[in-house]
């Protein structure tokens, strides 16, 4: 009887444990269908987080930033419009990013600066073609080296003028790559712009209301980039084209022209001198231009001349800048060149506590030809980056402007004196320094930086 009861026992045990076992191996979703599953390891790779399978075929990791900066200028004409000194989250970025199998990748990317949401990437991506990877959904277009850079990897505190103006950012659209050692082409197909509410509003309207398609873009870029083994000299040339249609995320109003502004310094400074306002009836534009750059060890090069041609209906019209940028890294610490994407990255530090990388820059743009007085500007730039470890970085930005007389924020902006001494914003009437006029300042720029 005891054995009886004992066997009984014994066999009552392993059915549970035989049903733990199916248990634990089976899972199901919210929808009750069963799922795949695998076992992750979670690492801390440069303080961001990473959960990875064994195989290393499945990868979700965290990618966020937070970046603080305040500013004060000085050196204005008292008589013109003042600049307000400021502080601004500017960027409180938060971007979940996944490699499902080796060929699959997705990612979202997020902006709550100052308290304002805004979309940056959405992306899905397939790169199971030997050196080719194809990319759909929400991202910057492959045109501008300075542009697609991370804001966590810029030089300066801010992007150059020419950069900011003429050279595109996010839009909607597929995108090939074709990659290898020492050559990178791209080429894609552009639609709107998606960022926030504003956009989507005038995307929904001009549909709704005027039937209006939504416009394109065609963008493609080529470069070159030798290198040694251990990459610590090279250099990169490109060039880049992108023929461009108007957009309907622009206002009902506004639609069927273009645009080209930018701020002089840091966004806390909101006004815009340079400013061709819109350009009305425009059938398209081009925009080109070629890059460079350089590194040997510690010491980097970086440049880009961007031009664009309008053509409107009774007009056509030539803008374009350039800038050049020195950096050096104080401590013995490394350049390093991101050679898939044709961009420099984080560098290496020289000491085990950080390193300090000084940095040089001039930047031009030109928006007056043809009738349209956009106005001209010229930046003067010199920073420094202290890299505390791999997750904290500040930057201090000392910057000098100059604007030509055109340069009013759209005749918005006091630039000169007139013939009786008052403060004018009439270009054709400004009489200082033999009829030059513009507005020159300074700048004093920090920025406080977390990745995590």
């Amino acid at each position: 009887m005891k054995k009886r009861l004992l066997l009984a026992l014994c066999v009552m045990q392993l059915g549970v444990v035989a049903m733990a076992q199916e248990n634990d191996e089976v899972r199901y979703n919210q929808y009750g269908v069963a799922v795949d599953r695998q076992e992750l390891k979670a690492e801390a790779r440069n303080n961001i987080l990473v959960l990875e399978s064994k195989d290393q075929s499945y990868k979700v990791w965290f990618d966020n930033r937070v970046q603080v900066d305040g500013a004060t200028f000085w050196g204005l004409n008292p008589e013109y419009n003042k600049i307000g000194n400021g502080v601004s989250l500017r960027r409180v970025r938060f971007a979940v990013k996944t490699q499902l199998t080796k060929d699959w990748y997705g990612e979202v990317d997020m902006d709550m600066a100052d308290g304002l949401f805004e979309l940056k990437d959405a992306i899905i991506e397939y790169d199971g073609v030997k050196n080719w990877e194809f990319k759909m959904g929400n991202f910057k277009e492959d045109f501008s080296m300075e542009r697609t850079s991370s804001s966590r990897y810029l030089s300066l505190i801010e992007r150059p003028m020419v950069a900011q103006a003429l050279a595109p950012s996010r839009h909607l659209g597929v995108q090939a790559a074709y990659l290898t050692e020492y050559f990178r082409w791209s080429g894609g197909m552009f639609f709107q712009e998606v960022a926030g509410s504003e956009e989507a509003t005038n995307v929904q309207d001009n549909n709704k209301d005027f039937g209006r398609s939504q416009g394109y873009s065609l963008t493609t870029k080529a470069g070159w980039m030798p290198h040694t083994k251990d990459r610590t000299m090279g250099f990169y040339i490109g060039g880049k084209a992108s023929y461009r249609t108007p957009k309907t995320h622009d206002a009902t109003g506004d639609y069927g022209g273009v645009r080209f502004s930018t701020r002089n310094a840091t966004s806390i400074n909101r006004k815009k001198y340079i400013d061709t306002d819109v350009i009305k009836d425009v059938n398209h534009n081009w925009l080109y231009g070629v890059e460079g750059a350089a590194y040997y060890k510690g010491l980097k090069f970086q440049s880009e001349w961007i031009g664009t041609h309008v053509t409107a209906k009774d007009s056509k019209y030539n803008f374009g800048g350039h800038y050049f940028t020195l950096g050096y890294m104080l401590l013995g610490g490394n350049q390093h060149f991101n050679v898939a994407e044709g961009e420099f990255t984080q560098p290496g530090r020289g000491k085990k506590w950080g390193d300090i990388e000084l940095c040089l820059r001039y930047d031009y743009l030109n928006l007056n030809d043809n009738g349209v007085w956009g106005g001209s500007g010229q930046n003067y730039t010199a920073g420094l980056n202290f890299y505390i470890n791999n997750f904290f970085k500040f930057a201090i930005n000392f910057q000098h402007s100059d604007n030509d007389r055109y340069a009013n924020g759209k005749g918005k902006l006091l630039i000169g004196h007139d013939a009786s001494g008052k403060p004018t914003a009439d270009y054709k009437k400004a009489v200082d320094e033999k009829g030059k006029g513009g507005v020159s300042f300074n700048m004093l720029a920090v920025r406080f930086e977390i990745d995590f």
